[in-house]
């Protein structure tokens, strides 16, 4: 009996991607509601309750409301939202971050899929925070510049009809460096210090680079932007969807790198003294929709890539 999949919130920019990406598999049964019931509480609640999974593409309230309205045992959970992603008893949906990561999500009722700029962070921080190179309170400075698209539906919207002449150029936004992925960056790296973050976002559809910034010298034990890389490359080797460039960064790197796969790149760059991390995806893929359909298909105990290739 196939495992029965609902979206609520099909219709915004992250869930009409899952939809597209599920749409055509025949090892899931997708619950599609009619138009006329998508926002009535009553038929949400009967469908989620028929799901085995439901992906959640709401605001936050909304999606909080949603999980309410679970009234069995069985109706298991991945939230796009930001509103469970440092909540106990929710497993954080990044499951290259450790083998036990990816086995607790493999049994989980409850999945926060993660932010995209916060994947992209936590890709690089975590292993080297975990191995004890980036101390726990590191002033940890980094800066992502990412596609319109992650900005949904309205944002689209104003790019494709409604531009305005400063829309031509790279804004930066978030500036009261608050931004609202910093909180699981924190929960999930164990960083205690903030970290100094600011996003730009440019006249392109889809893609990301997140990069974070570091001065060796203020990391433990003498350390290169070559060690680093070897680091990084030993901690990720034998993932799909997450592999590091062989060598240094040299020339240039664009953000659109990867767009409509599930896979993201990390680039080490930089010399003896000060070194740059890059994470480079989609970020409507390994960012979002993607990530979503790969962690279903972990607690579904199928292959990792089905229905993620390019």
């Amino acid at each position: 009996m196939k495992p029965k999949i609902f979206i609520d919130g099909r219709e915004g920019t992250t869930g009409l991607q899952i939809f597209e990406r599920l749409d055509n598999r025949n090892d899931v049964e997708l619950l599609l509601i009619d138009e006329s019931e998508r926002k009535e509480t009553e038929a949400r609640k009967r469908f989620i309750n028929e799901a085995d999974i439901v992906f959640l593409c709401l605001p936050d309230a909304a999606a909080r409301e949603a999980v309410s309205m679970i009234e069995n045992s069985k109706t298991r959970v991945i939230d796009a939202s930001t509103a469970h992603r440092t909540s106990p008893g929710w497993v954080y949906g990044l499951p290259e971050l450790s083998k036990e990561q990816r086995k607790n999500i493999a049994s989980a009722k409850r999945v926060a899929n993660p932010g995209c700029h916060a994947t992209g962070i936590i890709a690089m921080v975590y292993p080297i925070v975990l191995l004890g190179i980036m101390p726990h309170n590191y002033p940890l400075t980094c800066f992502s510049l990412t596609g319109y698209s992650g900005g949904g539906k309205s944002m689209i919207g104003a790019y494709n009809d409604e531009k305005t002449p400063e829309m031509h150029a790279p804004r930066m936004y978030g500036l009261d460096l608050k931004h609202k992925h910093l909180p699981e960056i924190m929960y999930v790296t164990g960083l205690t210090r903030l970290p100094l973050f600011c996003p730009v976002v440019d006249d392109y559809y889809s893609g990301i680079a997140v990069t974070i910034t570091l001065r060796n010298d203020t990391l433990t034990g003498i350390l290169t932007a070559s060690d680093i890389l070897d680091t990084l490359t030993n901690y990720y080797t034998g993932e799909r969807f997450i592999t590091v460039a062989p060598e240094l960064g040299k020339g240039t790197l664009e953000s659109n790198w990867g767009a409509d796969t599930n896979d993201m790149e990390l680039t080490v760059s930089g010399n003896d003294e000060s070194t740059i991390v890059t994470a480079r995806f989609d970020n409507l893929g390994k960012g979002a929709s993607g990530a979503a359909v790969q962690n279903m298909n972990i607690m579904l105990g199928i292959s990792e890539e089905e229905g993620l290739g390019k």
